[in-house]
């Protein structure tokens, strides 16, 4: 469902029923990184509807024909670490061919500013649409901060796709990368004042990976 120009909110309902389940305070790590892949898998998919496609000839079992295909290794999942590598597996089980690039940010606890720490992208990227992954888009100071450092190189367009967000980070985002759309299943009610999305589900990853 498109929310406006550049927010769409995935709301097919197996969508929002894994959401709901991850939510769930008493899910295993190992139970929420299931749901996590199986919920990225189904959002990438309806993501994905726009990719474009080409005509190749290939042989059936009967007769040659002209068929679509699309070329996955022009697309980039641009994974925000650590918390956005949940997402990638879901992601990559869609679209297989598809090249990875990582962004390392972590967020200050006083300032909740983004420092990065790690960056690599794959090469030719001015030839190449990329999908930002991220589970939460909060504050929104991460998800800045690594489309800017994107950008730089120059691709030929860039999503952002989140489980989940709120107001506030959706309206920071789009002040500073008004040109990148956002996908996500949810815009929660709002931030704490430590930062994190209400209701939400706490950090994602921390109940990725079992830390604390």
């Amino acid at each position: 469902m498109q929310i406006d120009k550049n927010l769409f909110l995935l709301d097919h309902p197996l969508i929002q029923h894994k959401l709901s389940l991850i939510r769930r305070k008493d899910t295993s790590s190992i139970l929420f990184r299931q749901l996590v892949n199986e919920l990225s898998s189904l959002m990438v998919y309806e993501l994905t509807r726009d990719m474009p496609t080409q005509l190749v000839q290939i042989e059936t079992p009967l007769e040659s024909m002209m068929t679509p295909v699309i070329d996955g290794k022009k697309l980039v999942f641009a994974s925000i670490l650590r918390a956005g590598n949940g997402i990638l597996d879901g992601a990559l089980s869609v679209v297989p061919g598809a090249r990875v690039g990582h962004v390392g940010l972590y967020r200050d606890p006083d300032t909740l500013k983004a420092i990065e720490y790690y960056f690599k992208m794959p090469s030719n990227m001015h030839e190449r649409d990329v999908i930002v992954v991220d589970p939460m888009l909060a504050t929104g100071n991460s998800a800045i901060a690594a489309i800017e450092r994107i950008k730089a190189l120059k691709p030929r367009s860039i999503k952002f796709l989140c489980l989940l967000t709120c107001p506030e980070g959706v309206l920071a985002l789009q002040k500073a990368h008004p040109d990148v759309a956002i996908y996500t299943a949810s815009i929660d009610r709002q931030l704490s004042d430590h930062g994190y999305i209400l209701p939400g589900l706490g950090d994602a990853g921390d109940r990725i990976y079992g830390t604390k």
